[in-house]
C-alpha cells in the first residue's frame, strides 16, 4: 500500500462525517416521514387463539390491509413478551438466537372479558394485566389496577414487509403505477428502498426496506437509564428530531463526549424508575436500532376549572420512547419489576447473570500500546516490584506479533516470550503459560475501509443471514467463542477472563467490557462515572475505563485522580496508545508516585469486598458498581445523580473529576442513613450535602452505618501473593447500633464452587455489643487458613470495659482494644480468628 494511502485510524476515526447521523440514516427517514401520515393498525379480535404458550392474533393496517402476527407471552417471574410478525414473510424474518439464556419458562395467561373491541390476558394472580384495544390498536400493561405501560398508544407501531425485488425493466406502465405511491426514481434514493448511498458505499438490499418500530408510553415516569453504548448522562435525555440514542456497534476513535451517536457495544435494553415502581423494556433485536425518548414532567396546576379528575390527568408525567430498527421482527420483553432488585433479576433469568471472574482479573492490570520488547516487558514488571506498587496483569497490545497477526510472536522482539511470561508467574502475575487471557479488541467489527469503518451490511454469514440482521451480536459472539475456547482448553476446569470492546445483551455473561478509546481530557474522567453506570445497570457489572485515558498525555493531577476513581471502578487497567508519552505509575516524581500507589494499595486492601460483591452479582444479579437510585429507590433526589455511585450497598464513592479542586459537594442519601469518612471516621447524618477538603491524596470514600466490609490488612504484589494473608473487618454502625455484611471466598480460579459446592460465604451481624460470624450458605465448604486479626468498629458510642472473644469451642479470650472518644471508633487487634468459623465478639 502506498504510504500516501495508508489509512490511520487516529486520522481518521475522529472526523464524524465518516459516521451516519440520523438524517443519512433511510429506515429513520422513511418512518419520520410514513408515520406523519398516521396510517393505523387495528388488532382483528375475532381471530384470537390461545396456544399452551401464548395468545395470537392478527394486526392488519388499513392502508396496505397484509395482516401481521402478533403474540403475547407470560413468562415466569412477572415478565411479558410481545412478538409482531409477518404472517407469511417472503422468506424467514431473523430472530435473534443465543442471547437468551434458555428457553424462557412461559405462564399461561388467563383471558378475562373485556368490553366489546377490547381482550383482557392476566397473570395466574390476577395483579398484572395486558389490556389489548382492537381500534386504532393499542396494548395497556396494567398493575394492581394503575397502567404503568402502553404500547402503540402514539401510533407508531411500524413494519415494512419483505418483498420481491422490482423488475429491471417493467412490462407495463401499469405495472409501474401498481408498485405504490413512493418509487419514483427520486422518492426511492431518498427513501433508500432498494439501496441506499453512504459516501462512497452502495447498500443494496435484495428484499427491500424491512425496517420496524414501536411505541411505549410510561406513564408517571420522569427517569429512564440504559441502552448503552453512548458517551452521555446517566439519566437519558429527550431526543429532538433527527437526534435519536443510535444502537449501531462502530470504532470510534476518541469519540466525542455528551453525543448519542453510536459506539462500540449495544445493549437494546431501557429502565424507567419512579417512586414505587421500576420497569425495563429489552428490545430484542440485532439490527441497527434507534430510540427516541420524550419526557414530559408532571405539570402542576394550582388553579383549575377543570375539576380534581383531569386536574390529576393532567398533572401525570410520562416517557414515550420510540424504538426503530433495520430490520428483523419485534420481540420485546416487558419487565414490571416493581423494584430495581426485581428488574435486575428478570433481565438476567433472560440474558444471564455477570461471569463469575477469576479473582486476579480484580487486581490492576498494566497495559500499553505496545510495550517494545522483552527488556520492555521486564523493566515494567520490575519497576512496580521497585516502587511497592501491587499489579496483576501485563497486557500487550498487538505490535507484540509478527505482522499485526494474531497467535503469533514477532521474533525479533520478543525471542522467549515462555521465559518471560515465567517471570511473571513467579511473581503470581499473569502472562498466557499455564493459562491463557484474553482480549477482544476491533471487534465491531472495525473495517478501515468499510462504511462508517465496519463491515457491510450485505455482506452474508453463516446461515446466509446478511450483516445487517445481526451486525450488534457480532463482538458478541466473538467474546462467547472465545470464552468458550478457553474453557474447552482448561478441560473445563478454569474459568476464563475475555475483556471486549464490542458487547450485546448478554455479553456479561463471558467476561469484561470497558469503554474504548477515550482520552486523557477530565472530562472523559467525568463522563467514564455515568458511562459505567449505564453499562452496570444493563447487566454488564465488570466494566470500566482505560485510566489516563487512552489518547493524549495525562498531566501529573488528571493521571492521580484517574487512579483513584478507577481503584474503585470495577475494571481497573491503565492504557495508553502508540506515540503517547510513557506514563508508568512512578514516571511523574515522588509525591504523585506515592499518592498513585496508596491507590492501587486501596484496590487491593478491598479485594474481600469486591470478590463478595461480584458474586452476589454472579448468583443474584445485583450490580456491583450501583447508581444511587438503585440503593434508595423512594428518594427523588437521587434518581439524576451521576457523579457519584455505590460499590455494593455498604461504600459510596465520590471521584473527584475537577482540576485544582480543594473542596467536593458530596450527596449522603437517606434521612434515617448514617455515613463514615473511611479516612478520619467523621460522620454524618443522611439526606444532605456536605463539602468535603480534598487535598491530591484524598478520595471521597463514605461507609454507611449498618455494613460490615472485609478487607485484607497486608498487601502483596500481586492477588496471587495475598491467599493466605490475614483479614480484617470495618464494622460501620447503623443509627440503632447494628451492622450487617457478607463475605465470599472460593479458590479464586476454577468451577469447583460451583460444580463441587467448594466456597465459604459467611455472614457478619452486629448487634447489642456483639459480633457474629456465622455460615451464609451451608451448601458450601471451603478450608481456609486465613484469619481475622483486625476489626474496627465506626459509632461506637461509649467506652467500652472489656471486650471478649467466643470460639467455637466456647473459649472465651480476651481483646486487646483502643477506643477514641473523639471519632467513636473501637479498634480490635492482636487477635486470630479464623474466617471460615461459627465465632463472636463481646463488647461490654
Amino acid at each position: 500500500m502506498d504510504a500516501a494511502e495508508k489509512i490511520s485510524v487516529e486520522d481518521e476515526a475522529v472526523d464524524k462525517k465518516i459516521f451516519k447521523d440520523c438524517s443519512k440514516i433511510a429506515f429513520y427517514r422513511r418512518q419520520k416521514q410514513r408515520l406523519s401520515k398516521k396510517s393505523t393498525y387495528r388488532a382483528l379480535l375475532d381471530s384470537v387463539t390461545e396456544g399452551k404458550e401464548s395468545t395470537r392474533f392478527q394486526i392488519i393496517n388499513e392502508a396496505a390491509k397484509v395482516p401481521l402476527l402478533a403474540e403475547v407471552y407470560g413468562i415466569e417471574g412477572n415478565i411479558f413478551r410481545l412478538k409482531i410478525n409477518e404472517e407469511a414473510p417472503l422468506k424467514p424474518r431473523y430472530e435473534v438466537p443465543d442471547v437468551l439464556t434458555s428457553k424462557p419458562s412461559t405462564v399461561r395467561l388467563i383471558s378475562c372479558s373485556g368490553d366489546t373491541g377490547s381482550l383482557v390476558l392476566a397473570n395466574g394472580k390476577g395483579d398484572l394485566k395486558c389490556h389489548i384495544t382492537a381500534n386504532p390498536f393499542k396494548i395497556d400493561l396494567v398493575s394492581e389496577e394503575e397502567v404503568v405501560m402502553s404500547i402503540n398508544s402514539l401510533g407508531q407501531l411500524y413494519f415494512e414487509q419483505l418483498q420481491i425485488p422490482p423488475k429491471q425493466s417493467r412490462a407495463t406502465k401499469e405495472n409501474e403505477e401498481d408498485t405504490s405511491d413512493d418509487t419514483t426514481q427520486e422518492n426511492q434514493e431518498e427513501l433508500g428502498l432498494w439501496e441506499e448511498k453512504f459516501r462512497n458505499f452502495v447498500d443494496v438490499k435484495d428484499n427491500g426496506p424491512a425496517s420496524i418500530g414501536l411505541d411505549f408510553s410510561l406513564h408517571g415516569f420522569e427517569h429512564v437509564y440504559g441502552i448503552p453504548q453512548h458517551a452521555e448522562s446517566h439519566q437519558l435525555k429527550n431526543t429532538s428530531d433527527g437526534d435519536a440514542y443510535r444502537l449501531y456497534n462502530l470504532d470510534v476513535y476518541g469519540y466525542k463526549i455528551h453525543d448519542k451517536m453510536g459506539i462500540y457495544g449495544s445493549v437494546p435494553y431501557l429502565l424507567a424508575h419512579k417512586l414505587g415502581r421500576t420497569l425495563g423494556i429489552f428490545w430484542l433485536n440485532a439490527s441497527e436500532t434507534l430510540v427516541e425518548i420524550n419526557t414530559e414532567p408532571a405539570v402542576k396546576y394550582a388553579l383549575t376549572q377543570m375539576g380534581p379528575v383531569a386536574a390529576k390527568e393532567k398533572g401525570r408525567s410520562q416517557t414515550d420512547v420510540h424504538w426503530m430498527s433495520e430490520s428483523g421482527i419485534i420481540d420485546v420483553f416487558l419487565l414490571t419489576g416493581p423494584t430495581p432488585s426485581d428488574v435486575f433479576k428478570q433481565y438476567s433469568y433472560l440474558t444471564g447473570t455477570q461471569a463469575m471472574p477469576p479473582l486476579f482479573s480484580l487486581g490492576y492490570h498494566q497495559c500499553r500500546w505496545n510495550y517494545k520488547d522483552e527488556h520492555d516487558v521486564k523493566a515494567v514488571d520490575a519497576g512496580f516490584d521497585e516502587h511497592d506498587i501491587p499489579y496483576d496483569v501485563m497486557w500487550l497490545d498487538i505490535e507484540h506479533t509478527e505482522g499485526k497477526r494474531y497467535f503469533t510472536w514477532d521474533k525479533k522482539r520478543f525471542p522467549n516470550p515462555k521465559r518471560m511470561q515465567e517471570l511473571l508467574r513467579s511473581k503470581k502475575r499473569k502472562g498466557s503459560t499455564d493459562i491463557l487471557y484474553i482480549w477482544n479488541d476491533m471487534n465491531e467489527p472495525s473495517v478501515f475501509r468499510g462504511p462508517e469503518l465496519t463491515m457491510q451490511k450485505n455482506a452474508i454469514h453463516h446461515g446466509n443471514w446478511e450483516h445487517r440482521e445481526l451486525h450488534n451480536i457480532y463482538g458478541f459472539y466473538q467474546q462467547m467463542a472465545t470464552a468458550e475456547g478457553l474453557i474447552q482448553r482448561s478441560k473445563g476446569k478454569e474459568r476464563p477472563f475475555v475483556l471486549t470492546r464490542s458487547f450485546f445483551a448478554g455479553s456479561q455473561k463471558y467476561g469484561a467490557v470497558w469503554t474504548g478509546d477515550n482520552t486523557a481530557e477530565w472530562s472523559y474522567l467525568k463522563i467514564s462515572i455515568p458511562m459505567l453506570l449505564t453499562l452496570s445497570v444493563t447487566g454488564i457489572s465488570f466494566c470500566g475505563a482505560d485510566v489516563g485515558g487512552f489518547i493524549g498525555n495525562p498531566e501529573a493531577e488528571l493521571l492521580v485522580r484517574w487512579y483513584q476513581a478507577g481503584a474503585y471502578q470495577p475494571f481497573f487497567r491503565g492504557h495508553a496508545t502508540k506515540n503517547t508519552k510513557r506514563r508508568e505509575p512512578w514516571l511523574f516524581g515522588e509525591e504523585h508516585t506515592r499518592l498513585i500507589q496508596e491507590a492501587i494499595r486501596e484496590r487491593y486492601a478491598l479485594l474481600p469486598y469486591w470478590y463478595s460483591l461480584f458474586y452476589s452479582a454472579h448468583v443474584a444479579s445485583q450490580p456491583v458498581m450501583r447508581p444511587l437510585w438503585v440503593e434508595f429507590p423512594d428518594e427523588l433526589e437521587t434518581f439524576s445523580v451521576e457523579d457519584e455511585y455505590m460499590l455494593g450497598s455498604a461504600l459510596l464513592v465520590h471521584p473527584v473529576t475537577e482540576p485544582k479542586a480543594t473542596v467536593v459537594d458530596v450527596f449522603l442519601p437517606g434521612s434515617s442513613e448514617v455515613w463514615y469518612d473511611s479516612k478520619t471516621f467523621a460522620h454524618w447524618e443522611g439526606a444532605c450535602t456536605v463539602k468535603i477538603p480534598v487535598a491530591l491524596d484524598t478520595i471521597p470514600v463514605f461507609q454507611r452505618g449498618g455494613s460490615v466490609v472485609p478487607i485484607k490488612t497486608t498487601i502483596g504484589r500481586s492477588t496471587g501473593c495475598m491467599t493466605d494473608s490475614p483479614y480484617g473487618l470495618w464494622v460501620a454502625l447503623s443509627t440503632k447500633g447494628s451492622a450487617v455484611g457478607e463475605f465470599y471466598l472460593d479458590d479464586g480460579h476454577s468451577f469447583q464452587y460451583l460444580h463441587q459446592k467448594q466456597f465459604l460465604h459467611r455472614k457478619f451481624s452486629f448487634t447489642s455489643g456483639v459480633l457474629i460470624n456465622s455460615c451464609a450458605d451451608k451448601r458450601g465448604h471451603y478450608p481456609s487458613k486465613c484469619v481475622v486479626e483486625q476489626i474496627l468498629v465506626l459509632g461506637l458510642k461509649k467506652h467500652p470495659s472489656s471486650v471478649t472473644s467466643h470460639s467455637p469451642d466456647g473459649k472465651a479470650q480476651p481483646v486487646a482494644f483502643t477506643y477514641c472518644a473523639k471519632t467513636s471508633t473501637l479498634n480490635l487487634e492482636k487477635f486470630s480468628l479464623n474466617i471460615g468459623a461459627d465465632w463472636k465478639v463481646q463488647i461490654q
